[in-house]
C-alpha cells in the first residue's frame, strides 16, 4: 500500500465539475482489497462529542465532511471524463460514468455553497488523504488505457473510490450537526453503495 497522499485536482476538473446540473448516483459496494497504490488515508472517525461546535448549525464533522468530499468527488468527475473521452469503452460502462459525472458535479456545488455560507475554505487546511482516493500512477494508467481494458480498471478504481466515499458518509451522518449535509451523507452512501453492486456486476460481464 502507499503512502498517503492528496493528489491535487486540476482547475479543469474541478470548474467543470461545479458547472455541472445534474444530479444522482451511487455505487455497488465490494469487499475486495484495495487495488495497489490507491490511497485509503482514512477520515477522522471521532465521535460527535469531541468535535466541537464552529457555529450554531453545523459542527467540526460538517465541515469536513464538505472540504474532504468535494476533491473526492472531483476525482471521480475527471475519472469519469476520462472513460467519456474514449471512443470503444462499452456502452454500459460510459453510460455509468456519465451518471456518476452528473450526480457527482451538483454535489460539489452544494457542498461549496455551505463552506461559504459557514466561513470556511473549501480546501482542508494541509491537505489530509482520503479514503479512496486515487494517486497520481493510477490515474496515469486509467488515462492510458483503451477499450475493454479501460472499462475494466474505471470498474476497480471506482469501486474502490466509491467505498473510501461512503466511509467518509457514514461518519458525517454518525458525527455530523447540519441536517443537509447528514442528509447528503446518507444519500451518497445509499446511491454508491448501489453503485459499487453495479460495477461488481459490470465486471463479471466484461
Amino acid at each position: 500500500m502507499t503512502a498517503k497522499k492528496f493528489l491535487p485536482l486540476s482547475a479543469v476538473a474541478v470548474a467543470a465539475a461545479l458547472s455541472l446540473n445534474a444530479c444522482a448516483g451511487g455505487a455497488p459496494g465490494s469487499s475486495g482489497s484495495p487495488m495497489p497504490g490507491m490511497d485509503h488515508g482514512g477520515m477522522n472517525t471521532a465521535p460527535a462529542s469531541s468535535l466541537p461546535s464552529t457555529t450554531g448549525d453545523h459542527n467540526n464533522a460538517d465541515v469536513m465532511f464538505a472540504q474532504m468530499m468535494i476533491p473526492h468527488h472531483a476525482q471521480a468527475v475527471e475519472m469519469s471524463d476520462m472513460v467519456l473521452r474514449k471512443p470503444d469503452v462499452p456502452t454500459s460502462v460510459s453510460s455509468l460514468a456519465a451518471r456518476i459525472k452528473a450526480a457527482q458535479g451538483p454535489e460539489i456545488a452544494k457542498m461549496t455553497d455551505w463552506l461559504k455560507d459557514w466561513n470556511q475554505p473549501t480546501m482542508m487546511p494541509g491537505g489530509h488523504g482520503m479514503d479512496g482516493m486515487m494517486g497520481d500512477e493510477d490515474m496515469a494508467k486509467l488515462e492510458a488505457a483503451q477499450g475493454t481494458e479501460a472499462a475494466k480498471l474505471f470498474l476497480l478504481q471506482m469501486v474502490a473510490h466509491h467505498q473510501g466515499a461512503v466511509a467518509m458518509a457514514k461518519t458525517e451522518a454518525a458525527a455530523g450537526k447540519n441536517a443537509d449535509a447528514i442528509q447528503l451523507a446518507k444519500d451518497i452512501a445509499s446511491a454508491q453503495e448501489a453503485e459499487i453492486k453495479e460495477m461488481q456486476q459490470l465486471l463479471g460481464t466484461l
